[in-house]
């Protein structure tokens, strides 16, 4: 109980922190008003009738404007400012008319106008003439003595001015981290369910093309149909192990992995694979992004293409890449909906992850039939230290 006692306190607390400060946190100081009262209840006071209905009004004013000020919507309205005129003429005609303790009304004052005018360029505009203004009534009134409430004035403005201020830009803050992180989380969930559909995608079509192998060797080529099934485990844990890194985030595909990848499963399609590959080493990311546009390119030649050859063909420079797949089939009018990378969604991602790197991918029918998918990256050819032990071709 005393665990669920806490947590619902916690809860309370952090409602509170969200909801922001109100006005009751400036009501204590009414008790600054203290003193006028004492005055007029002794006695002292010329006109107590008048004193008391002012001091009742002050009361009266500090209270809606404090409240309005820690409520965004009402803080600016005209209502607000008529208010806070308001209570500035009162303060001023009752410490003129009656000195003394009606002087520290001026601090409740400054609080009042601090919690409304809490910003830089019309703080400077109120707050000098306000304080100048409470220096000269204050020393006609009482001399040097009152040199504490002018001081006090100026220090109420300024001090809850740039309280609630603070405490605004910290909240908008809060709520600025809250937005992007709810962006971050979209960004994952974007992420990852590209990740899962060129995964499973690739996977289970290699899977689908090597159990139809399996079902048309097995009745004259045990040994051959059992080799094919042995691939079929492989490609499963293999499968298992990249979906996991996928869930992790740090997956970055190997290219030349994935290319051996493709020409098992081309071949098992009866896909002839032709791989050229140039030019210089490649960044872990770009290898990756490439090992992505491979892995579709070939589970999309696989599926819908009836192709007979597919060829792949990686050039570069010293500032761009180009990786191109060029398959003989029946191109995007043969192939199932969906499957050209206009409206699916395996090369539209693809292009949206390539376009993300700075790079372009275009799909659509080759010159001389089939289909092609040509993808472009920037190069960051990587230094020594990170070539080292990375097999040439």
């Amino acid at each position: 109980m005393g665990t669920i006692r806490r947590g619902a306190r916690a809860l309370r607390d952090q409602q509170q922190w969200e909801r922001g400060p109100n006005g009751l946190s400036l009501l204590p100081w009414l008790l600054m008003g203290l003193g006028a009262l004492s005055h007029l209840l002794g006695g002292q006071a010329p006109n107590p009738w008048i004193g008391g209905f002012g001091l009742l009004a002050f009361n009266t004013l500090y209270i809606a404007i404090v409240f309005r000020a820690c409520h965004p919507p009402s803080r600016e309205t005209p209502l607000t400012w008529g208010l806070l005129t308001a209570l500035g003429v009162l303060t001023f005609a009752l410490a003129v008319g009656y000195g003394r303790e009606w002087l520290l009304l001026f601090p409740l004052l400054g609080l009042a106008v601090g919690a409304v005018v809490r910003h830089g360029p019309l703080l400077r505009w109120v707050s000098p003439p306000l304080v100048v203004a409470v220096g000269v009534v204050t020393f006609w009134r009482d001399g040097w003595d009152s040199i504490g409430v002018v001081y006090g004035t100026f220090m109420s403005v300024m001090v809850t001015a740039a309280i609630l201020a603070l405490d605004e830009s910290v909240r908008q803050l809060r709520a600025t981290r809250e937005e992007l992180a709810t962006a971050a989380v979209e960004k994952e969930r974007l992420r990852f369910s590209r990740d899962l559909h060129d995964l499973l995608g690739h996977t289970l079509s290699v899977i689908v093309v090597k159990s139809e192998v399996v079902r048309r060797l097995a009745p004259r080529d045990l040994d051959a149909a059992l080799a094919q099934v042995a691939d079929i485990e492989a490609v499963g844990r293999q499968a298992l192990t990249e979906i996991r890194e996928a869930v992790t985030g740090y997956r970055e595909g190997s290219l030349a992995t994935e290319l051996d990848r493709a020409r098992d499963a081309l071949s098992s399609a009866g896909i002839e694979p032709v791989v050229r590959r140039s030019g210089p080493l490649l960044e872990p990311q770009t290898e990756a992004l490439l090992s992505w546009v491979v892995r579709e390119s070939t589970t999309n030649a696989v599926r819908h293409s009836g192709a007979t050859r597919c060829v792949f063909a990686l050039e570069g420079t010293a500032d761009r890449v180009r990786l191109t797949v060029t398959d003989d089939g029946r191109g995007p009018a043969g192939r199932a909906p969906g499957a050209d990378g206009i409206a699916g969604s395996g090369l539209r991602g693809l292009r949206e992850r390539v376009a993300a790197a700075g790079g372009t991918l275009d799909s659509g029918p080759a010159p001389r039939g089939g289909f092609r998918v040509t993808a472009e990256l920037p190069v960051e050819t990587p230094g020594p230290h990170e070539c080292e032990g990375v097999p040439t071709t």
